[in-house]
């Protein structure tokens, strides 16, 4: 199963950091955000990753293409030319990097990877972290059998809630920039079936309005109740907020040092595959 990640706004929130490197590269305890997030699915043994790049995009290319070499040994023998990698410790990700334009919206970006997109995969935003459950959520989701899976988290504020009929799991409708302390909001982490690119009309449009709105209003999109923690980089403030989680060793998102997370079977089967060399 692929994981998608939307890693190509230009994150005028916090513009500190992001004037000189797109909001995924913006770093928590000396990583990417990036990185949190790849780890978090990692965890749980996905680790097919397709990035959605646009604002300074060819930088989150050159932070993978160097990714190996920065994190192994390495002899150069400059006589000879050449250079030689030695115990390089890093997970067993394949990333695919499309660039899907600096203007596109979050609909649109889902829409220019459709090639790529061949059944059922995961879709989160390049700028939150939370200890969601993967494994639960993508077995809710079949449950369901709907077209799509909204991970439903609280936080005040300016983010699009979900409206649910009480004591239901079928979204009702989805409104964007809710002014109301406490509603459940979209907190990324979707998952979601191929058919839910029929519902974007192109480059301009946002996934979050009328593809959702649509879903809703057909009775095919889900939500999937997530209690724990969920922490965006939205803003300073929010980069700070998680950097202190991170120090202080208490950040709820590193589930991947929690050796007893369950590993989906079918991405079992693909991490046998890699141990073994034979992909």
């Amino acid at each position: 199963m692929k994981v998608v990640i939307l890693a190509g706004g230009y994150g005028t929130r916090i513009s500190e950091e992001s004037a000189v490197r797109p909001k995924p590269l913006v770093e928590i305890g000396g990583r990417p955000i990036l990185w949190h997030i790849m780890k978090i699915y990692s965890t749980f043994g996905l680790n097919d990753f397709v990035i959605c790049c646009g604002y300074k995009g060819h930088m989150i290319k050159t932070y993978f293409a160097d990714y190996a070499f920065h994190n192994a040994s390495v002899t150069f023998d400059l006589a000879a030319n050449q250079m030689h990698l030695h115990e390089s410790c890093v997970e067993p990700w394949k990333v695919t990097l499309v660039d899907t334009g600096d203007e596109t919206m979050t609909g649109g970006r889902l829409k220019r990877i459709r090639r790529w997109l061949q059944g059922t995969f995961c879709l989160t935003y390049g700028d939150g972290v939370s200890d969601v459950n993967i494994a639960e959520l993508i077995e809710f989701h079949r449950r369901e059998r709907t077209l799509a899976t909204v991970t439903a988290v609280r936080q005040p504020g300016r983010f699009g809630a979900l409206a649910l009929k009480p004591g239901e799991d079928r979204v009702q409708g989805f409104r964007e920039k809710s002014v109301h302390d406490g509603v459940l909001i979209n907190g990324g982490f979707f998952v979601l079936e191929p058919e839910v690119l029929d519902y974007i009309e192109g480059d301009q449009t946002v996934f979050e309005r009328e593809p959702l709105q649509q879903l809703a209003s057909e009775g095919r999109l889900s939500a999937y109740h997530h209690p724990g923690f969920w922490q965006n980089m939205d803003t300073l403030h929010d980069k700070n907020l998680l950097e202190q989680l991170w120090a202080t060793h208490n950040a709820p998102w590193q589930i991947w040092r929690n050796l007893t997370a369950p590993v989906l079977p079918f991405a079992a089967a693909r991490q046998a595959q890699v141990a073994g060399g034979a992909v």
